[in-house]
């Protein structure tokens, strides 16, 4: 009889607001009930709500790790990109979400880490510490990254330039990068709105990248950034 492996979880001694905002969070039998539940919904309802077409889903790596990078036009948009995915991978998937808007309440914060699985990045301090921590989380265990490098959403539905926070993740590694567009989420529901409107929206998925032969210094970080806006545009003309 084989030995069993019994290792604590990383988050075993965290507790509250500490645990919901740690890159080191697990998840249990709860949070991926309230996942299947969210994820289920949500592809629902943007299929009736938002006649959700998806083109380029046999671009998706078959298995994690792997990031997704979009433009960003509205709250809409990772839930969007979340429900172009199979429902299995609901507990590797992990949004990451603004820390000032989905992690300032220890309400909104247990929501966003328990249901969303989100991890938080702190736009006004985010750090090469935190950086490196999603880095490692990427490379060494089966996640999902959503990642919106533009830094925010647009107010006038015009993309932004891509930030290198996207390269200080993925130079130098062979994670697979995928590049999206999102027609259609800035005017379902853009920044000023609360509450969404029906709206046709639109994803397309295109080729994957890897950026292994990128050194992870300040030169690859920005080729990294540089290719991939070039990709979620191109792919915005298709």
């Amino acid at each position: 009889m084989d030995n069993w492996d019994l290792t604590p979880a990383r988050d075993l001694t965290l507790a509250g607001a500490d645990r919901h905002r740690s890159y080191q969070r697990e998840s249990g039998l709860l949070a991926t009930a309230s996942r299947f539940a969210w994820w289920s919904m949500m592809r629902l309802s943007l299929a009736v709500l938002h006649r959700l077409e998806v083109h380029g889903r046999t671009n998706l790596p078959e298995s994690p790790s792997f990031v997704l990078v979009a433009n960003h036009a509205s709250h809409l948009d990772a839930m969007v990109l979340g429900a172009t995915l199979p429902l299995r991978f609901r507990d590797q998937l992990f949004p990451l979400a603004a820390g000032d808007v989905f992690f300032h309440t220890p309400a909104l914060a247990a929501f966003s880490a328990t249901v969303l699985n989100a991890l938080p990045v702190w736009r006004k301090k985010v750090g090469a510490h935190a950086i490196q921590q999603l880095r490692s989380r990427l490379i060494d265990e089966p996640s999902v990254y959503i990642l919106f490098p533009e830094g925010g959403r647009t107010r006038d539905g015009s993309m932004r330039p891509f930030k290198s926070g996207i390269g200080m993740m993925t130079a130098g590694t062979d994670v697979p990068v995928v590049p999206c567009h999102l027609e259609g989420t800035f005017e379902a529901f853009p920044a000023e709105s609360y509450i969404p409107r029906l709206h046709k929206v639109i994803v397309r998925i295109g080729q994957p990248r890897t950026f292994e032969h990128l050194e992870n210094r300040r030169p690859g970080w920005d080729e990294v950034s540089g290719l991939l806006e070039s990709d979620v545009k191109a792919l915005a003309e298709n």
